[in-house]
């Protein structure tokens, strides 16, 4: 196939963007999106210009590092997959497509088409997690009986790689889903039931903290996820955020 590329380019996050226009050839449908850009950067490495910078990790869908803006949708037009998962054969020969980093105020542009996303760390580390007791007193987790509804939809939570793809989606730059999924994940759990309402309100205060949007209820996070993270996880973030500001 033969390609038009539009791709943002920006030196780092003072400098003011553009899209560039880069004409490819020789790409096979059976490429990633990420290893026809690998071409793309060993043809502007041999004409001796800078390559474009842009994240990846596992190139498996699970790091979720990889996160394009892809024709306006993130990880592209295929769905349930992220931009390392896309292949060129959902594009057709001649196709213009325009590659731009994910857009929202919480993911500033490092360089390029990198942006950070560490803001979503520090919305997990305020209170993503459980506190176990090792004291020598500590309870065995596989003696608790967990009901197999619960174990599911906890498991479906915790599938979230926080890609970001939900914030790039949402016209107000929302993190609900990524944090309700966070939120979910352990609140479904009787280990997470212990520290249940210190961390719903202390990852939600994070989450506005970042700069975050609110909720447009659109639906369009869900419809983007890679990992298919359910709105219900909203809803039960947001019953859980009612009680623990009553309990305060």
């Amino acid at each position: 196939m033969k390609l038009t590329l539009k791709i943002w380019r920006q030196k780092n996050n003072k400098a003011k963007g553009e899209l560039k226009t880069y004409p490819i050839d020789g790409i096979e449908g059976d490429m990633s999106f990420l290893e026809m850009l690998d071409v793309l950067n060993e043809g502007l490495i041999n004409k001796g210009e800078e390559p474009v910078v842009f994240d990846h990790d596992c190139r498996e869908g699970i790091c979720g590092s990889c996160s394009l803006q892809i024709n306006g949708e993130p990880h592209g037009p295929d769905r349930l997959v992220t931009t390392c998962q896309l292949h060129m054969r959902m594009f057709n020969d001649g196709d213009t497509i325009v590659i731009e980093p994910f857009r929202a105020k919480a993911f500033p542009v490092i360089k390029d088409l990198v942006v950070d996303r560490s803001s979503f760390d520090r919305i997990q580390q305020a209170g993503g997690f459980i506190s176990v007791n090792t004291s020598g007193n500590t309870i065995d987790a596989n003696s608790i009986p967990v009901n197999k509804h619960d174990a599911d939809e906890s498991f479906n939570a915790a599938t979230c790689i926080g890609c970001g793809a939900c914030v790039a989606a949402c016209k107000n730059a929302s993190a609900m889903l990524f944090t309700s999924a966070k939120v979910s994940q352990f609140a479904l759990l009787p280990q997470g039931r212990i520290e249940a309402t210190e961390r719903v309100l202390n990852m939600v205060a994070q989450m506005d903290k970042e700069g975050f949007g609110n909720c447009t209820n659109t639906g369009a996070c869900e419809i983007e996820c890679p990992k298919g993270i359910s709105l219900e996880n909203i809803a039960r973030m947001n019953r859980e955020y009612l009680s623990a500001s009553l309990e305060g």
